[in-house]
């Protein structure tokens, strides 16, 4: 019997269109021959199923649906929303909660790796990582002079949403009188601002998940090259960047590149796929590796960076997601 899989998409942030682009890039590397799936969008309380070319309400109950035919019910749920309510540990909740396996780390892991301020304070008490100063802002708390922010992290720096992705409402700050503004911006997509001391150097990034319950496979390493002044949306999706897997860094550095991404997957105990985002500062082979964020629900487009990732490494994405979802099953 095939196993029923919902590719869960949408969700409530500015991502939840890009999340459906990942629920069909998802939908067209599964293995049909293993599993039935179906994309099942959620807005705020309306979650939906497409099936035979109608859409039907999902029971909250238990996450089933009926359809003329009968009712349906899964047996798995591949998460694929990017922001609330699938990469901040809402949804796992709902999940452990009906006994539905799932493909991403727990409440705990989603909700941590989601606050960028929170993380990034978690790693710092490890001597092996390096990240960015920072400092957070949060709705209706009195805010810190625009000088005196700019006397903590240096010009420019970045004004980003502490929850949030795909960069909306991230800015680089060049002047002290652009602070307020960007302050302003990031605080429309989420009610924490972080604000982080800039760092200069290679942008690369490493996914990687977990095989067979025990062993972890790291993908090769791509290079982000922009002439934005950031990766910002509209490097992301719109063409403006060259992505290079492998990238053109040294072959000792991409060992350690792999081994902090290897390390932070066991030390947050993630489960799926993960991919870590790094700048890499200083004499080539001898970088330091500073973490800018961990994505646990990275996108899953045929142009994004995992699905490279993956063809780089000579494997089969459809594999990869075949023993993330067996993965769950084993005794």
């Amino acid at each position: 019997m095939k196993r029923n899989i919902a590719i869960v998409a949408g969700g409530d942030s500015s991502e939840h269109d890009v999340s459906l682009r990942s629920a069909a890039g998802l939908m067209s590397f599964m293995d049909h021959e293993k599993y039935n799936c179906l994309v099942v969008e959620m807005k705020g309380t309306d979650w939906n199923v497409s099936y035979e070319n109608r859409k039907y309400p999902i029971d909250k109950n238990d996450f089933s649906f009926t359809s003329e035919d009968g009712r349906h019910t899964f047996d798995f749920a591949y998460i694929t929303i990017h922001g609330t309510p699938g990469e901040n540990g809402l949804l796992q909740g709902y999940f452990d909660m009906i006994g539905m396996p799932y493909s991403t780390g727990g409440v705990l892991q989603e909700s941590m790796t989601f606050n960028k301020y929170a993380l990034n304070n978690f790693l710092r008490a490890y001597d092996c990582l390096h990240l960015s100063d920072s400092l957070l802002l949060r709705r209706g708390m009195s805010r810190p002079s625009n000088e005196s922010i700019v006397e903590r992290v240096g010009l420019p720096c970045f004004v980003k949403p502490n929850a949030g992705g795909s960069s909306f409402g991230v800015t680089k700050v060049k002047t002290v009188d652009e602070m307020t503004a960007a302050i302003d911006r990031a605080m429309d997509e989420s009610s924490e601002v972080m604000i982080e001391r800039l760092m200069v150097g290679t942008e690369v990034t490493c996914g990687c998940y977990l095989k067979g319950g025990d062993e972890i496979v790291t993908f090769p390493i791509t290079e982000v090259v922009t002439d934005q002044e950031f990766f910002d949306y509209d490097a992301k999706y719109n063409g403006k960047v060259d992505e290079i897997t492998p990238a053109r860094i040294a072959p000792e550095t991409a060992k350690r590149v792999s081994e902090t991404t290897e390390f932070i997957y066991r030390l947050l105990d993630c489960y799926g796929i993960i991919r870590v985002d790094y700048i890499l500062s200083g004499e080539r082979g001898k970088e330091t590796i500073n973490i800018l964020e961990v994505n646990t629900t990275p996108g899953m487009t045929a142009t994004s960076f995992i699905p490279q990732q993956v063809r780089a490494a000579g494997l089969d994405i459809k594999d990869v997601l075949s023993d993330i979802i067996e993965g769950r099953f084993k005794a």
